[in-house]
């Protein structure tokens, strides 16, 4: 008879992606509670940029070297929420070009909502706004979407 062998690893439960919020952090005041909930978070990415290098006399490959870290742009869709402060800082960079940079914390939550991962954004600005189609013969949900551009990102492991 063969005895099986015991996993030595600790069972880890698996993340979910669908327990999570969306914090802006302005002035060190607390997030409006309109402003944390959104439907979905695209975006999440990093790369990082290479320039090739040639050497003399290697003809079957170049060297790539790091050049730096390119962000793909951070993008928030949500029901429309009116009289929502963050709408009026959108409103104020599309409208009157005025941009108040903020940072921004993406916290995923476990099932007893304690933060498992964040992903930091520094100095966060909008630079696309879209709303969904207004279609009378649908019943759905209009969904307001906010693309981020921003210094860089952190991620962090709790």
């Amino acid at each position: 008879m063969i005895t099986p062998i015991p996993d030595l690893l600790p069972q880890r439960e698996l993340v979910v992606d669908f327990r999570f919020g969306v914090f802006f952090l302005v002035g060190g005041v607390a997030p409006n509670p309109l402003d944390i909930r959104f439907k979905r978070v695209k975006g999440l990415s990093a790369t990082v940029k290479t320039t090739p290098l040639a050497e003399g006399g290697q003809n079957l490959y170049t060297q790539r070297l790091p050049d730096g870290v390119e962000y793909g742009n951070l993008v928030l869709e949500r029901g429309l929420i009116v009289g929502s402060p963050l709408h009026l800082e959108v409103e104020a960079a599309l409208s009157l070009f005025k941009f108040a940079p903020s940072n921004v914390v993406v916290t995923l939550f476990n099932d007893a909502y304690v933060p498992v991962s964040a992903w930091f954004f520094f100095k966060a600005y909008p630079v696309r706004w879209a709303i969904s189609d207004l279609d009378a013969a649908s019943k759905g949900v209009l969904v307001d979407t906010l693309e981020l551009a921003y210094a860089r990102m952190q991620i962090m492991r709790v």
